[in-house]
């Protein structure tokens, strides 16, 4: 096979086997800056040594991201194939129904990729050049592994600027794009070619889960509910009030959508999170359960500060709300945030109110959303769960 090469002088990271290698560590040379983006390459030391196959993109920071360790490895529909019947036997085994994350780029090996399945309709999220090249080989796997009926192409994420992609949505394959979610008993309504990222957020489904104990019988606050994920389960589980509160109206309307469908009542408020909880603390209302899922603060390194400090006065202003003896949970998506300065800052917030906390559950995405061990920015999910005074 003649591949073209890049060649690593460096290349620390990947001899410790991390799938990405920055443009600083590769020798970036003319024959290196030729190279078509999103090239498949082959990546090796100065020595000749194999560090793998990988995907090259000159015009971005991360230059390459290995999907082998083995050079020439043939990047096609068979190969993705192979890793997907490994993912699906993954979900398939832990949660019984064709509802997950089938592909979550660098956990499942396929850097630049996720899928989501709901049932017989998936959603394909393609973030670089290297998996834009490859989208024919994705469908073709797709065909052959789940036979879906509608596939929808969400190549929409602001990151995708960064590898000098286009931003658009498209159906590949069927129609119909506002579907039924399966997760933890409730069957939710998600519009997949409107809705934010895939449509649906997979990742706090263990975590909405291990809220709904708490929730019979209680008041419970949903702040940045999007389409009702956590109040949803919480008002199935009896919670005897659910009020769901996200800026976005049409995300509101998809819940109280979803809310009718399971027979259930929540009170939908459309307003900002921030100033909604000031003044609810000013009105002295509060909430047995208060849930706070924001989107991201810290969306790059440059934010770290500002971000902290929002994500301090969101644990304050839930916690002003919170009844004496309730539940407390605040989350970040937010991978620029690492977990240890997260929780300092919910703890600095909390201390603030003058509440005692205690800690009761720390925890990040379930199954299907699985983290390279060698790359830490994967584990982006960080919710911190706590019984308050």
């Amino acid at each position: 096979m003649s591949r073209k090469s890049i060649i690593l002088p460096k290349g620390r990271r990947a001899r410790a086997g991390s799938p990405w290698i920055f443009s600083n560590e590769i020798r970036m040379d003319e024959a290196a800056k030729a190279i078509a983006p999103g090239s498949i390459v082959n990546v090796r030391g100065e020595d000749g040594r194999a560090f793998g196959t990988g995907y090259f993109n000159p015009k971005s920071l991360i230059a390459v991201r290995l999907l082998a360790d083995d050079c020439d490895v043939v990047v096609d529909a068979e190969f993705f194939a192979a890793r997907m019947t490994r993912a699906m036997a993954l979900r398939d085994a832990a949660y019984g129904a064709p509802f997950y994350r089938l592909f979550h780029a660098e956990g499942d090996g396929v850097p630049g990729l996720v899928i989501d399945r709901f049932g017989d309709t998936v959603t394909v999220q393609i973030g670089t050049a290297g998996m834009e090249k490859q989208l024919t080989a994705i469908a073709m796997a797709l065909d052959a592994v789940v036979k879906p009926r509608t596939v929808i192409l969400r190549a929409d994420a602001p990151s995708r600027s960064l590898e000098g992609l286009d931003s658009y949505v498209k159906t590949l394959k069927g129609a119909g794009t506002r579907i039924a979610v399966e997760e933890n008993g409730v069957r939710y309504v998600a519009d997949l070619s409107e809705g934010q990222k895939t449509g649906w957020y997979y990742d706090q489904r263990d975590n909405r889960a291990f809220i709904a104990h708490f929730a019979k019988g209680k008041s419970v606050l949903d702040a940045y509910s999007y389409t009702g994920g956590f109040g949803l389960l919480a008002a199935k589980a009896g919670a005897k009030e659910v009020v769901c509160l996200d800026s976005s109206a049409p995300a509101l309307a998809i819940a109280e959508e979803s809310a009718r469908a399971n027979g259930v009542k929540i009170q939908a408020v459309k307003a900002d999170v921030f100033e909604e909880l000031a003044r609810l603390k000013t009105a002295e209302e509060t909430f047995d359960i208060v849930l706070a899922d924001p989107p991201p603060f810290v969306k790059s390194k440059k934010d770290l500060e500002p971000g902290a400090k929002a994500y301090r006065k969101l644990a304050r202003l839930a916690a002003d709300v919170t009844a004496p003896g309730g539940i407390l949970m605040v989350a970040s998506c937010s991978h620029n945030i690492p977990p240890e300065r997260f929780a300092a800052e919910c703890a600095a917030g909390l201390e603030r109110t003058g509440r005692r906390a205690a800690l009761i559950r720390q925890a990040g995405a379930g199954v299907d959303h699985p983290v390279h061990p060698l790359l830490p920015e994967s584990a982006y999910l960080k919710a911190l769960v706590y019984a308050l005074d």
